[in-house]
């Protein structure tokens, strides 16, 4: 069993018809799962305008505190009492940071995972110290880094994280162009 945070996503189609009781129904959901220990955040991503798709990330300290959740009583009745609102849904569970990339086969390569990674952490890491920089620089070394993690990694995680995630998805999913063939030459003599 895994020790690390675990990520759940969950895609729901929208019903015909059915989209208001749906957000409701997920808001709900959202709300049960902060009774759970070891319950770490959640969010819903709307599906874009042309598209009916939500993802729903549940994100929990470890896979014991997800299975308990997963396998609980509340969670089951909210589950039926949202069957009549999406059509085919799919799950995925993935840990640790490449659960922000997708599911697995979907994830853009690592170089371009670390690439959206910095752009996210560059400026929040440069306006943390900028405005508390003079107040943490009276600190010796370890109390420093201790009070910036701690300040930077929630913040990263669920906000900073996903929103360059977002912002970047063309570009982390798309794939690069291949060269034209080049024709052989010929050569007269």
């Amino acid at each position: 069993m895994s020790t690390s945070p675990v990520t759940l996503m969950v895609a729901r189609r929208v019903a015909d018809g059915r989209y208001q009781d749906l957000i409701a129904w997920l808001r709900e959901g959202e709300q049960l799962a902060t009774d759970f220990p070891g319950y770490l955040g959640s969010g819903v991503l709307a599906p874009p305008p042309d598209d009916d798709e939500f993802q729903i990330i549940f994100r929990f300290a470890d896979e014991q505190t997800l299975h308990a959740w997963e396998h609980s009583a509340s969670r089951t009745a909210w589950l039926g009492r949202g069957s009549d609102l999406f059509a085919h849904p799919t799950e995925h569970r993935v840990s640790g940071i490449e659960g922000w990339f997708g599911a697995a086969g979907n994830r853009p390569p690592r170089w371009k995972q670390a690439v959206a990674i910095w752009l996210a952490f560059f400026p929040v890491s440069l306006l943390f110290n900028f405005v508390l920089g003079p107040l943490l620089g009276e600190m010796s070394l370890l109390p420093r880094v201790l009070v910036s993690t701690l300040c930077l990694t929630p913040l990263m995680v669920y906000f900073f994280i996903p929103l360059s995630t977002r912002l970047l998805a063309n570009w982390l999913h798309s794939t690069p162009a291949r060269p034209l063939p080049v024709a052989p030459t010929t050569q007269n003599q």
